[in-house]
């Protein structure tokens, strides 16, 4: 193969020709003060004339080059030229045998097909950074070269050593994965490793970080049983990624947990974070949604700071949306948050999610939704199959592009001999001095039909005599008293209507009071208060069944 005639094809040498032929340079032009006249007018042998870069043998230029440069030619490939450079990497190579046997280091990184599709189309490919046999990595293009003359068409392959750049990108990309396997460890550890399960509700939660190519973000959810039957439930999104993400959102969980144990109204909750949301970091917001089931309503009471919307499955399979009330997301300060409710009866399922469920980039945040929807409402079992139901509804996989947390929970609807361990009594209180006696006697008539043993009785109508005594005195009407078991607990509530707390003091021995709430909070397994909508208070307390753990 004659390599001069090819270096006549070779890109820019036509053009450069046809420039000289077409516009050559007037004799009196040369002392036109432009670079070249200057040089033109030095005494001869003073200077060396410097021959023009057409006038040198292209194969000794590319032999000095480099880059590896390697010419092949027909529909096999044959090798017509290798320079120095690439022998110095891959060794000598036999001219005129086909790429495949000649240059078997571009079979390796893929780059026939590749040669195959440069010389039909006859246009230039590249692919940027292999690492060929050796260990140096390479980027290659790949030229078209045609002899007018006789019409041979052959691919001029040029292939630069980026070997110091790759290395870069890969000492860059095992920074970043270990940044984000600190910020995943990060969150999954600030994250509940163990759900609370209360004992009327069951519960599963799902969290999964986005994908590799992805930074960690905000996500976390939690479940925090309230005492007297009651529990509160929370999921929330940190608008931020990364580390510090990641430990914003402990810092909210955290401070929701302290919030959750003043049994606060869910918008009150929402109104302390907010406050402490700025605090934490003002350029940083958070969404959540914090609830609260009451076994005895039959409602989940809620509010939200610019979260998305709980969805909620009755016994029936209608799925409802729970809209309104929403205020802006935390860290955004001067506004006043509100608290709604939706039925959660026997029966009903209930979905809390954060928007890496639902929200695509090429999709309407609606559509996510409705499409959730759509899935909860065929979507059965117990909460951990309707969790993963969901997120396989969804599309989310390994390399999703955002964070994803899921909570679900479940109402049950109890019948047979499960429902017989969740009873409910409740009796009005109108006042007067028989309303003590007939308390005492309520709670034994219940406690007796409930099967209770001696001791468990005894103590749970102690504890209703106290409390009914402590309210006669200090509160107002209206004033009722209810009694709940469950499988693992009985709880005893007194409400009236005055808003005023108590709280347990030490009694002086001439005090002929104050020793009520001191007597229920030593023979019971906890006890609390709390104010009611509307006004008025509610204090009760929970004995452990025997056998439970």
């Amino acid at each position: 193969m004659n390599f001069t005639r090819w270096s006549a094809r070779l890109p820019g040498t036509q053009r450069r020709a046809a420039a000289r032929t077409e516009h050559p340079v007037p004799p009196d032009r040369l002392g036109d003060g432009s670079v070249p006249a200057a040089r033109a007018e030095r005494p001869t042998g003073e200077t060396p004339a410097v021959p023009a870069v057409d006038e040198l043998p292209v194969h000794e230029v590319l032999d000095r080059v480099p880059a590896l440069v390697a010419l092949v030619h027909g529909p096999d490939h044959r090798l017509a030229y290798v320079n120095d450079a690439y022998v110095a990497a891959f060794g000598a190579r036999p001219i005129g045998d086909p790429a495949r046997d000649a240059l078997p280091e571009l079979d390796e990184l893929g780059l026939l097909p590749l040669l195959d599709q440069v010389l039909r189309s006859g246009k230039p490919r590249t692919i940027k950074s292999r690492k060929a046999p050796g260990g140096r990595s390479y980027s290659f293009t790949c030229t078209p070269v045609t002899d007018g003359a006789c019409g041979h068409r052959a691919v001029l392959v040029f292939a630069t050593d980026v070997t110091d750049h790759a290395e870069a990108a890969e000492r860059l990309r095992a920074s970043e994965r270990r940044q984000r396997e600190t910020a995943v460890t990060l969150q999954r550890s600030l994250l509940p490793q163990e759900l609370e399960q209360p004992d009327d509700l069951r519960i599963a939660a799902t969290y999964q970080p986005g994908g590799t190519e992805a930074a960690v973000g905000g996500d976390w959810y939690d479940v925090i049983t309230l005492g007297g039957g009651r529990t509160a439930l929370v999921i929330g999104d940190v608008m931020g990624r990364g580390v510090r993400a990641a430990a914003v959102m402990g810092q909210l969980r955290t401070a929701v947990r302290a919030y959750a144990r003043l049994d606060l109204p869910p918008h009150e909750v929402l109104q302390l974070l907010d406050g402490l949301a700025t605090e934490i970091d003002a350029n940083q917001i958070a969404t959540c949604v914090y609830a609260v089931h009451d076994p005895n309503e039959g409602r989940l009471v809620y509010a939200s700071a610019g979260h998305l919307p709980i969805l909620v499955r009755d016994e029936n399979g209608a799925v409802q949306r729970a809209d309104e009330p929403t205020g802006p997301p935390l860290g955004t300060g001067g506004w006043m948050h509100a608290s709604g409710s939706i039925a959660l009866g026997p029966g009903s399922t209930a979905v809390l999610y954060t928007d890496g469920l639902v929200e695509r980039r090429n999709e309407d945040l609606d559509e996510g939704i409705a499409a959730l929807e759509a899935a909860l409402a065929g979507a059965t079992g117990t909460p951990q199959v309707i969790c993963d139901r969901l997120v396989r509804s969804a599309g989310v996989t390994a390399d999703h592009d955002d964070d994803v947390a899921v909570l679900v929970l479940q109402h049950p609807a109890r019948t047979g001999p499960d429902g017989d361990l969740f009873r409910n009594a409740a009796l009005e209180l109108l006042g007067g001095v028989e309303a003590a006696p007939r308390a005492r006697a309520f709670a034994s008539g219940v406690l007796t039909s409930w099967r209770f043993p001696p001791d468990l009785h005894d103590l749970g109508v102690l504890a209703a005599s106290e409390l009914v005594a402590n309210s006669l005195q200090h509160g107002t009407p209206p004033m009722r008293l209810r009694l709940r078991r469950t499988d693992r607990r009985l709880i005893i509530e007194v409400t009236d209507g005055d808003d005023h707390l108590p709280r347990r003091r030490r009694a002086e021995p001439g005090d002929e009071s104050g020793r009520g709430i001191a007597i229920v909070a030593t023979i019971a397994s906890a006890w609390g208060s709390r104010r009611t909508p509307g006004g008025g208070k509610a204090v009760w307390c929970e004995f452990v069944l025997p056998g439970v753990k």
